[in-house]
């Protein structure tokens, strides 16, 4: 009998381990894609910033063509 509650108590233990891992897993792949987006976000961001500087760039030298 007392082993029965043994091998219980170890299984519900063992099940609370396998869930905290898998909450651990989910969370670190949320935030993996988190990390991705805000990359792709800087990555286009940063390439406006450099259209908007030629652009800048370009109508100085236009400018001071004339």
């Amino acid at each position: 009998m007392r082993a029965t509650i043994v091998a219980l108590a170890v299984l519900a233990l063992s099940g609370c381990g396998v869930e905290t891992a898998t909450t651990a897993a989910t969370g670190a792949a949320i935030k993996k894609q988190e990390l991705e987006a805000a990359k792709k976000t800087q990555e286009q961001a940063q390439q406006k910033v450099e259209q908007a500087v030629q652009q800048m760039q370009q109508r100085a030298q236009e400018g001071s063509d004339k």
